[in-house]
């Protein structure tokens, strides 16, 4: 951790170098991307630094220590190191925090994208049902909800729906309802009163700020396109919808919920953005997965997390063995116990004494 930390410092004196430098840098966004990168950066320094200059105060008082001095001195100087012992604990455990990204992305707003997985008509309600939950519990948080993208299936469930949450820990408190969603229970259309299982898929995606990427130009692919949808007066007779492809790294994303082309283009540049960001942050994450592992389960999107079974009334999350048989609750936004648990899991393996 100390060795990532020192290259942290030097990358911050850099930036410090530039920004401040009387050379002018023109780009506006590479300025603003470089002054966000500072800002980012910032807190672990200051941390490290003050953290360094409290184990040359230890290191130097452990020398006076080997020399001779009287009683009442040696009693001093002992209790300054017990002192500066646990200011150093204090400090590398907040250093630890920081180092994990746990406070990076604090306040965030989110985007959740959710899909029917394996079960057919089944898995598009149990979408549908998801989806609710999380509208009901965005509005016990006075969080705002924007859809983005959406489509259905033949029984009125959900293919797949995209939307913003903006509001106070709208990511810190959803993001662990990333991965895979399971259902038991008997649909609507068993005869035979058989318990089905189905699954949907949630991503949840910090919501990034135009410094955070800076998409360029040459790198898009802008298709426009008629979009599909109701006839009669409400036929689109323009080519208001838009696909997006970045070249780079391949990902499209498409819009066209919205009749206006500008709107649904802004629309899907935040989705891609959002999209391209958590596939850097995936990368990063694997490079550093020594250090990461303390995250509530794989984070892989494959995982089973979740299970929702209607016949006993009951919720369990894999990923830290928490059951509830308050599933009605839940799934009509009561979802602060589940979160609690999940936020208070995080901590206590952040909390927990580690080698680095």
């Amino acid at each position: 951790m100390f060795e990532q930390l020192e290259k942290i410092e030097l990358r911050y004196r850099q930036l410090e170098q530039l920004l401040g430098s009387q050379v002018q840098i023109a780009d506006r966004k590479l300025y603003n991307q470089l002054a966000k990168e500072l800002s980012d950066i910032k807190p672990a320094v200051v941390l490290f630094r003050v953290y360094r200059n409290l184990a040359k105060e230890t290191e130097e008082l452990k020398v006076v220590l080997l020399q001779k001095h009287d009683k009442d001195f040696i009693e001093l100087a002992k209790n300054e190191l017990k002192d500066l012992a646990v200011r150093k604990a204090e400090l590398e455990l907040k250093l630890k925090k920081l180092f994990v990204g746990e406070d990076k992305d604090v306040g965030r707003d989110a985007i959740v994208e959710i899909r029917q997985g394996t079960g057919g008509d089944e898995a598009g309600l149990f979408a549908g049902d998801l989806y609710r939950m999380y509208t009901k519990y965005a509005a016990s948080q006075d969080w705002q909800i924007e859809p983005m993208s959406a489509s259905v299936n033949e029984a009125g469930g959900i293919k797949e729906i995209i939307f913003s949450v903006k509001g106070r820990d709208a990511f810190r408190r959803l993001k662990f309802e990333s991965g895979v969603h399971r259902v038991q229970r008997v649909p609507t259309t068993e005869s035979q009163g058989r318990i089905h299982t189905s699954t949907a898929t949630v991503a949840v995606l910090v919501e990034p700020q135009e410094v955070d990427l800076v998409i360029e130009s040459k790198d898009l692919r802008v298709d426009t396109y008629r979009s599909s949808g109701p006839g009669g007066q409400h036929m689109q007779k323009t080519d208001s919808a838009v696909r997006l492809t970045h070249i780079p790294t391949g990902t499209v994303v498409a819009c066209q919920d919205e009749r206006s082309q500008i709107k649904n283009k802004a629309k899907a540049m935040r989705i891609l953005r959002a999209r391209i960001l958590e596939a850097m942050a995936q990368t990063e994450a694997k490079r550093l997965s020594s250090a990461r592992k303390i995250q509530i389960g794989t984070g892989d999107r494959s995982e089973k997390i979740r299970t929702y079974n209607f016949p006993d009334r009951r919720i369990t999350d894999h990923r830290i063995n928490f059951t509830t048989h308050q599933l009605e609750a839940v799934l009509e936004g009561q979802m602060d116990e589940l979160s609690d648990a999940l936020i208070k899991a995080e901590e206590d393996k952040l909390n927990e004494p580690r080698t680095f």
